[in-house]
C-alpha cells in the first residue's frame, strides 16, 4: 500500500525542516520590494506586497496543519468537501494539504469561473466549505445566499468581507501539531472539474491512491531529485501543474510558483532560481522563442546553464515548435505528456525524453498505465488504424460525482474511454488523430462552445452560431464562431468582438466567419462539415507560416 500525499508532506519537513519548499515569484511587486520571508506566515501581512517570497518544508507543513486543525474545530469531518477559489500563491498548496489532511475532499475551483459557475460546483460537489481568495470577493458575494448548505466562508487576504472569517487570524489558534486523521488509498481525496459541451463541467472523484501514483509517475518519468528546481507556472487547480509538482514533492525538492508567463520573467525566474526543469504551454514557448528571434530577449543576460529539461503538456505540439527549440537550447532535454483529468492529470501516456525523434507523437503508456486503441464495440483495432484512445491504470477515476449515466459512458471495466481518436505507428508510439468531443483546447484551457454559442445568441443580428476549434499554431486550436446573421440585419467582426467582452478573455472567438450555419434533419450542427470546411484553408495558413 502506497502512502497518502499528507506522508510525503510530513517526511519533507521531518527530513529537510529547513530547506526551502516552495517559493513565489510576483514580477508585478519587484520594485516595491526584495524582501524574503524566510519563516513565513499567513499571518504577518499582506503577502501579495511582496516580490519574491519562500516557504520551507517545516512551515509548509505546519500551516497545512493549522488549517486542517482549523477546519477539524468547525465540525469538518472525512468525507466533507472543502473548495478551493483562489489564485496561484504560495499559501494554495498548504491550504490544498490542510484540506487533505483532515480526511475530507478538496475541490479545487477554475479562478476564471463566472458567479454562476462558482455556484453550480459548490452544488455539485455538495461543497460544505470554502476558501477563496481576494479576487472572487465579487463572484462570491453575488452566490454565497443562494447556497445555504455551505458551513464556512473563509477568506484568505487583507480586509476579510462581512459574511466571512478570516483565515490568517483564526490560524493563530491553531495548533501546528497533524491532526493524526489516518487516511487510506481508497479514501476519497479530490474532487477536480473538467471539460464537458454540455456548457457546465463535471465532477470527478479521486482516491488518495490516484493523487499518489501521479506523484510517482511523475518522478517516474522526469527523474526528479532534491536538487532539482521545478518552475511552476500553470493554475494550481488544475491537476497538470500540480501533479507535476507531485515529482517534486516526492523528493522534497524545491519549487517555485511564477505569477506571470512573460518570457522575460520565465527567464528571469529560471536564472535567478537556477531552476532546472520547466513545465510550458505551446504559447508560451513560441512567445519566448520569438522574443529571441526579435533580439528583445539577449539569451547572454541569463545564466540558463541549470536548465535540464523543458516538457510541454495540455495541448497538442507542434513539431515546428520543438526544432526550433532544440536549436536555441541544444543542450535541453524534451517530452511531452498525455494526460486528463479523469486520469489525475498527465502522464498515462509519455513520449519520454529518450524519444525526441518521435516529436508529433503523445508517447505510449506511462509509468504504470496500459493503452489501447478500441473501434466503436470495444475491440483493439489494428496498428495504423485510428479508433478510440483507452486507458487502464491507478491513476483512473472513481466516477463522475452524482452522474452515473455521465460514468457509465467512459468508465468500462475500469478502463477509461478518453473520447480522443487516435492511432498507433509500426513502433507502438499514439499519435492523436481528432476528438470526439467538441470541447477546445485552446492554450492549454479547456472552452465549452456551447456557452460561447448561448451568448452570442442573445445579440439581436445573429440567426444562427456554431463555435468549433481550427488548428492555430500557437495556442494549439482556437475558438472560430461561425455565424449565420438575421436576413435584414448587418454584422461586422468589431461588432461581434465589441458583443464579446462581456466574456471571460479566454472564452472570446478568436475569429469570426460569417456563413451560413448547416444543421442535419434532426437539428443538430454539424461541425464536422464546418471544421472540414474551414479547417483545410487554415492548415495552408498555418504551413505558410511554419515555411
Amino acid at each position: 500500500m502506497a502512502m497518502p500525499l499528507t506522508e510525503i508532506l510530513q517526511k519533507n519537513a521531518d527530513f529537510y525542516p529547513n530547506d526551502v519548499a516552495l517559493v513565489e515569484i510576483n514580477p508585478k511587486m519587484e520594485q516595491k520590494s526584495l524582501m524574503t520571508w524566510r519563516d513565513y506566515s499567513l499571518i504577518v501581512t499582506d503577502p501579495s506586497e511582496s516580490y519574491r517570497r519562500e516557504m520551507t518544508w517545516s512551515q509548509f507543513n505546519k500551516d497545512a496543519n493549522r488549517i486542517a486543525n482549523l477546519l477539524l474545530s468547525r465540525g469538518i469531518k472525512k468525507g466533507d468537501k472543502a473548495a478551493v477559489l483562489m489564485m496561484n500563491s504560495i499559501e494554495w498548496l498548504p491550504v490544498y494539504f490542510g484540506v487533505l489532511k483532515t480526511g475530507a475532499i478538496v475541490v479545487p475551483l477554475n479562478y476564471r469561473y463566472t458567479a454562476e459557475e462558482i455556484k453550480y460546483c459548490i452544488d455539485k460537489a455538495d461543497a460544505d466549505y470554502i476558501v477563496f481568495g481576494p479576487e472572487f470577493v465579487g463572484r462570491i458575494e453575488d452566490i454565497y445566499s443562494k447556497v445555504p448548505h455551505v458551513k464556512m466562508w473563509i477568506y484568505d487576504g487583507v480586509e476579510c468581507p462581512s459574511f466571512a472569517e478570516d483565515l490568517r487570524t483564526l490560524m493563530t489558534y491553531c495548533s501546528t501539531k497533524s491532526p493524526q486523521i489516518k487516511l487510506t488509498d481508497e479514501d476519497d481525496a479530490a474532487i477536480y472539474y473538467s471539460s464537458g459541451t454540455t456548457g457546465f463541467p463535471k465532477a470527478i472523484l479521486h482516491k488518495h491512491k490516484a493523487l499518489m501514483h501521479a506523484a510517482m509517475t511523475e518522478q517516474n518519468h522526469h527523474g526528479q531529485t532534491k536538487d532539482d528546481v521545478f518552475l511552476l507556472i500553470p493554475p494550481l487547480y488544475h491537476t497538470g501543474a500540480k501533479m507535476h509538482w507531485f515529482g517534486s514533492l516526492l523528493v522534497g525538492a524545491k519549487s517555485v510558483i511564477l505569477k506571470g508567463v512573460k518570457p522575460e520573467w520565465i527567464l528571469k525566474c529560471v536564472s535567478e532560481e537556477q531552476c532546472s526543469i520547466v513545465w510550458l504551454l505551446v504559447p508560451w514557448a513560441q512567445d519566448i522563442l520569438d522574443k529571441i528571434d526579435s533580439g528583445e530577449i539577449d539569451l547572454n543576460e541569463y545564466d540558463l546553464s541549470r536548465w535540464r529539461l523543458m516538457h510541454i503538456g495540455a495541448q497538442p505540439v507542434p513539431p515546428s515548435l520543438i526544432k526550433r527549440w532544440k536549436s536555441v537550447f541544444p543542450n535541453h532535454e524534451y517530452d511531452t505528456n498525455y494526460g486528463l483529468s479523469e486520469s489525475t492529470g498527465p502522464g498515462c501516456v509519455h513520449l519520454g525524453v529518450e524519444n525526441i525523434h518521435k516529436v508529433g507523437a503523445i508517447g505510449k503508456a506511462g509509468y504504470g498505465w496500459q493503452v489501447k486503441i478500441i473501434d466503436p464495440q470495444g475491440n483493439e483495432v489494428r496498428q495504423g488504424d485510428v479508433g478510440e484512445l483507452a486507458v487502464y491504470g491507478p491513476g483512473v477515476m472513481q466516477c463522475y460525482y452524482k452522474d452515473e449515466k455521465a460514468t457509465a459512458e467512459v468508465l468500462h471495466d475500469g478502463w477509461l474511454y478518453t473520447g480522443d481518436m487516435a492511432m498507433a505507428d509500426e513502433d507502438g508510439f499514439i499519435f492523436l488523430v481528432d476528438r470526439k468531443k467538441d470541447v477546445i483546447i485552446s492554450g492549454g484551457e479547456n472552452i465549452y462552445p456551447v456557452q460561447i454559442e448561448d451568448f452570442l445568441r442573445k445579440h439581436d443580428a445573429i440567426k444562427d452560431v456554431a463555435v468549433i476549434g481550427l488548428a492555430d499554431q500557437r495556442l494549439g486550436e482556437i475558438a472560430t464562431a461561425v455565424i449565420e446573421v438575421k436576413e435584414g440585419f448587418t454584422l461586422t467582426e468589431d461588432e461581434v468582438n465589441t458583443f464579446c467582452l462581456d466574456l471571460p478573455r479566454y472564452k472570446r472567438p478568436h475569429k469570426i466567419i460569417f456563413a451560413d450555419v448547416p444543421r442535419n434533419p434532426t437539428g443538430k450542427i454539424e461541425k464536422p462539415v464546418l471544421r472540414k470546411r474551414y479547417q483545410s484553408e487554415n492548415l495552408v495558413a498555418m504551413q505558410n507560416e511554419i515555411q
